[in-house]
């Protein structure tokens, strides 16, 4: 009976650097501008293949679509003759980590831990004895030291001694203050107006915050809703897939819907965070749409105003991060936020997940009581 047999040990490539890692981080990117239309998105693929030579005549588009199936991130949806392909569980959950990964992961972090200060005291989190692996978010005081270095020396052995990423466990916490918290995305036609994709941004923005509370504040609630014409509330799962339709901006609706949500949440803190590009523009009167995209309706606006000074009262901050630089919508943004007392941002796409990453921490920090 012949023993172990040794040879040369060749290392892939390092840090998510082969092939199919650089094509997926693409086609990631793709599912999202096409709501997650698998097909359409590979279709972009080829064609970005095609300009850019992203293949060579070793690894090709048509093997890396082969990938995708082996590899459990499409399937073939049952009930289709033309053998039509979809995302599946582990996809969703791959975009959810990605955005997190690209919009929150990479920001800076002060020296000093950050400049939040409050004048209100919090009760802290407590360890307690469950021991996990390390994820994004954990803070260096939870990794449980002994275990990591066992992990380490196991792992990469003991003549050479390096503790990694994923040799670190982590001492779980029992988190004593929860928020509850409702974002809201405008998917008026406008979102897509003027060559410009806002749509996509915002739905990374919710993924990136949804894998955040999953990983860092499990504790956490995290609604999502749209609004348009209407208002109303969608799961996480059918974010990638979101996109926008011929409707006016129903901010009303919208409020209305995520105070009604927050209504029935028994936290004590509570907000809202409000993606739009746009001026309100539609009412929902009975069965019939009261709509004006003309200027600012005082009748709209009147309402919407009120529904700002209903959630004041009821404690519940929103947080309005406008993509819009149009002086007279400031002004409609800045009569809003000192109705409600909560916060505005005038965001580019490009800074608006650093926005959304900050307000979240403070008004945690804040409406601990």
């Amino acid at each position: 009976m012949k023993g172990h047999r040794f040879a040369e040990f060749v290392p892939g490539p390092v840090g998510g650097n082969s092939k199919f890692d650089q094509l997926y981080h693409i086609f990631e990117q793709l599912l999202l501008l096409t709501s997650g239309d698998v097909g359409e998105a590979m279709a972009w693929l080829s064609e970005l293949d095609r300009q850019h030579k992203l293949t060579n005549d070793q690894y090709g588009v048509g093997d890396f679509f082969e990938d995708l199936k082996k590899k459990g991130y499409i399937k073939e949806e049952r009930g289709t003759e033309e053998g039509k392909f979809v995302m599946t569980a582990k996809s969703e959950k791959s975009i959810r980590k990605s955005a997190l990964d690209e919009i929150f992961g990479k920001l800076k972090r002060s020296k000093s831990g950050g400049s939040h200060h409050t004048p209100f005291t919090g009760v802290g989190d407590e360890l307690n004895s469950d021991i996990r692996q390390f994820q994004f978010g954990d803070s260096l005081d939870q990794i449980a030291m002994t275990e990591s270095i066992k992990n380490a020396q196991v792992n990469h052995g003991i003549g050479d001694f390096m503790l990694m990423e994923q040799d670190l466990e982590v001492v779980e916490k029992d988190q004593k203050t929860t928020t509850s918290t409702v974002v809201m995305i405008d998917i008026s036609h406008s979102m897509i107006l003027y060559g410009e994709d806002r749509i996509t941004p915002a739905k990374k923005v919710a993924l990136a915050l949804a894998e955040l509370i999953r990983t860092k504040y499990p504790k956490d609630s995290l609604d999502i809703i749209v609004f348009g014409n209407d208002a109303w509330q969608i799961q996480l799962k059918d974010l990638p897939y979101l996109s926008v339709g011929p409707y006016h901006t129903n901010t009303v609706a919208g409020l209305e819907l995520a105070m009604d949500i927050l209504r029935r949440k028994k936290t004590r803190n509570k907000q809202i965070f409000m993606i739009t590009d746009g001026k309100p523009t539609c009412l929902k009167e009975g069965i019939r749409y009261y709509k004006n995209s003309f200027g600012l309706d005082r009748k709209i606006i009147s309402k919407t105003l009120t529904l700002a000074a209903q959630a004041r009262k009821l404690d519940i901050p929103v947080t309005t991060f406008m993509i819009a630089s149009d002086p007279y919508l400031k002004q409609f943004v800045q009569d809003f936020t000192r109705v409600n007392n909560g916060r505005a941002y005038y965001s580019n796409l490009q800074g608006l997940g650093g926005f959304v990453l900050e307000d979240f921490q403070r008004n945690r920090r804040k409406n601990m009581k």
